[in-house]
């Protein structure tokens, strides 16, 4: 056994040792500058960056996680070079087209939240052809955030709130609860996220599940994200066990 694997097995056994997170979300992040360190162009690594999606996911189902969201991209990513927008895209198709089999074989059911049918025609296409064939899946939903914002899902479901009360379906709108209110967001009947893992080093949210993640254990590290691995995950997964959630409270439990 190499010791990459070692390592791997290692942290695996003491991830399952703790408390295991039902949902954990992922902000992929550093995969231009790990392409920049070697001297590559920025596409490579975001090219990179989808091979460590399939690595995490056997990852994830070896610890029996059932649902996870990664950042896939942003509404501020439009901000960033057209050519490597468009390259985004293109990544996007062929995410869903070439690694459908591999989703279903996996037991993955993929679900993309976000404003994603504004993307371009191929893109929308693809996503709505792994939507469909993946439906039946039930070992982990993946819940893909494209043309995703916190804000902007908040401020969704706000707007489609009043235009329910402007409408006259829901009269009683002082009496609406956080919960009611979390069923206007993309992710209804999604349980919140319990852990946020961010990488590259960067300590911040950056829009990412605003409502949601009120609560969650944040675990950062620096490992660039093409170079994320499997004992990467696990390691995130026993820092979020060793953690007393109190959920504003004084006491709680680890996990």
């Amino acid at each position: 056994m190499s010791e990459r694997n070692r390592s791997e097995e290692y942290w695996l056994a003491k991830a399952r040792a703790g408390r295991i997170p039902v949902h954990v979300g992922i902000i992929m992040d550093g995969n231009g500058r790990w392409a920049l360190n070697r001297g590559l162009k920025r596409y490579e690594g975001h090219r990179a960056g989808v091979q460590t999606i399939r690595r995490c996911i056997p990852a994830l189902l070896n610890l029996g996680i059932r649902h996870c969201t990664l950042f896939v991209f942003s509404t501020e990513n439009w901000k960033r070079p057209r050519e490597e927008v468009q390259f985004l895209f293109s990544l996007i198709v062929d995410y869903c087209r070439e690694h459908k089999a591999e989703l279903i074989e996996n037991g993955v059911q993929v679900i993309p939240i976000g404003r994603w049918r504004e993307l371009p025609g191929s893109a929308v296409s693809a996503i709505e052809s792994v939507v469909r064939d993946t439906r039946s899946c039930s070992r982990l939903k993946l819940y893909l955030a494209i043309n995703y914002g916190g804000r902007q899902e908040i401020l969704d479901a706000a707007v489609k709130l009043a235009k329910q009360v402007v409408s006259g379906e829901v009269i009683n709108f002082e009496g609406i609860t956080q919960e009611d209110f979390a069923d206007y967001l993309y992710t209804k009947g999604v349980p919140d996220p319990d852990l946020i893992i961010r990488t590259s080093g960067e300590q911040r949210l950056s829009n990412f599940l605003l409502w949601q993640g009120a609560y969650a254990e944040l675990v950062f590290t620096d490992v660039l994200w093409p170079d994320f691995g499997p004992a990467d995950l696990y390691k995130a997964v026993v820092e979020y066990s060793s953690r007393s959630r109190r959920f504003g409270g004084i006491t709680g439990e680890k996990g």
